[in-house]
């Protein structure tokens, strides 16, 4: 018999406009028979019915039929059926307050929970992931945004002249767009206090790479951290007037010894013994691209009190911060709110700590988007979609009508199952004390 699994709507977030699996993918894994996908109806995601239809899947409201149901973000608690196995993006392995009501409900109701975000190789790296386009998207909003700032301050740029990404029919029409500013900067110039603009990327993984794409469609040049410190800077050409710099661990902390050399493992696994040194850079940049995931542990890039000295004296270089991994009050501790793809920016005043949406004010305009993958939603999708299509067939198989223990699932898999039948799987039993503090 065919197992029916169901694609359900993302309903959590007005701006959620992605799917976990495209048309096409779904045609494809259901060709050999042994699958059939229900996809439930919606009205703002990014692939119509009708193009799922095209693809033979049938489309409707309601998927009580099925007992797998694949989505994208948390699920809201009324909606959650009894003894359904879930997949989805999930948020509660930090113990996230918010979501423990989600989870408690989940176990309550005999579910299962297979999070994308613990679906790791042996090593514990990620194996499914939208990064690369939080990184396109936030890159083209860093971008609007310091044009926006610019323009308030009275300095006209050509980057005044973009959009925010969600505005964009696609992402080869925002690349075309960037691109003829690019052609215009490389031809005309920027204004000579300008020159050359600085742009920090913290982080080298994927959503860095997916930053460093919409930047490198500009007149980039390339400078080593090192090089924005030194007295005598590298010149600029005139054709080239955008700097990049991009940070690695080594670049942004100092060991606490003062004979001690770097050590990225023993930075990840003793932060103790070293000491932030990120903000000496601070006052270089025009902009800063954060790109990197960030726990407790680890010393900050931008404190606000960092903030607060360099907004001293009036208007410093740095303008805008584009906080890609929108880690509240983390890696950058200006990062005090989420925003939503419709209005993405607030200005953080570095004197009072308040925040204003917009350009207008005295501090970095902070842009915090939490979901910019949606921005681009039908690459986003289909990128993730081709990755999540190769798990499929294997969650579908599974029985999960038995214990966890002989659930017969791959590694990567079974390492992501959060609950199973309404209980904590062992690697997750320590949830137990959030779902406790939340009670």
């Amino acid at each position: 018999m065919a197992q029916k699994i169901g694609i359900r709507r993302e309903d959590m977030y007005h701006w959620e406009r992605r799917t976990p699996l495209v048309p096409g993918d779904l045609s494809t894994l259901s060709s050999e028979g042994s699958l059939v996908f229900l996809v439930q109806s919606s009205e703002k995601r990014a692939f119509s019915g009708e193009e799922y239809r095209s693809a033979g899947m049938e489309v409707a409201d309601d998927l009580a039929d099925c007992p797998i149901i694949i989505g994208l973000k948390e699920i809201p608690v009324p909606v959650l059926e009894r003894d359904k196995v879930y997949v989805f993006f999930s948020h509660t392995i930090k113990g996230q307050p918010a979501n423990m009501p989600m989870l408690q409900r989940c176990l309550d109701l005999g579910c299962t929970i297979i999070d994308y975000e613990r679906i790791v190789d042996e090593t514990g790296r990620r194996l499914i992931f939208f990064g690369n386009h939080a990184g396109l998207a936030g890159a083209i909003d860093t971008l609007w945004a310091l044009g926006k700032r610019l323009q308030w301050e009275g300095i006209d740029t050509p980057l005044a002249d973009l959009k925010k990404a969600s505005e964009y029919a696609d992402l080869a029409e925002v690349k075309r767009e960037i691109s003829m500013i690019g052609e215009r900067i490389a031809s005309d110039g920027l204004p000579e206090d300008l020159t050359p603009l600085v742009i920090g990327v913290t982080g080298y993984g994927n959503v860095s790479k997916g930053a460093q794409e919409i930047l490198d469609l500009l007149p980039v040049a390339e400078w080593s951290p090192k090089a924005l410190l030194d007295s005598s800077r590298p010149s600029v050409d005139p054709t080239k007037p955008i700097v990049k710099i991009v940070f690695r661990e080594e670049d942004t902390v100092l060991p606490l010894a003062e004979d001690h050399a770097f050590d990225l493992k023993e930075y990840y696994d003793h932060p103790e013994r070293y000491r932030a040194a990120f903000e000496r850079y601070l006052p270089g940049f025009h902009a800063l691209i954060n790109c990197i995931y960030w726990e407790p542990k680890y010393p900050r890039l931008v404190t606000k009190e960092s903030m607060r000295t360099l907004y001293a004296d009036g208007q410093p270089t740095l303008r805008v911060i584009g906080d890609i991994s929108c880690d509240i009050d983390g890696a950058v501790e200006t990062t005090v709110q989420a925003t939503e793809p419709d209005d993405p920016i607030y200005v953080y005043d570095a004197k009072t700590g308040e925040i204003a949406f917009g350009v207008e004010g005295h501090g970095p305009v902070m842009m915090a988007v939490e979901i910019l993958p949606t921005e681009l939603p039908r690459e986003s999708s289909t990128y993730f979609s081709r990755i999540l299509t190769q798990f499929i067939p294997a969650i579908a198989a599974a029985d999960y009508a038995g214990d966890f223990d002989a659930l017969d699932l791959p590694p990567e898999l079974k390492r992501a199952m959060i609950c199973h039948r309404g209980k904590l799987t062992p690697d997750y039993q320590y949830l137990s004390k959030y779902l406790d503090a939340a009670a």
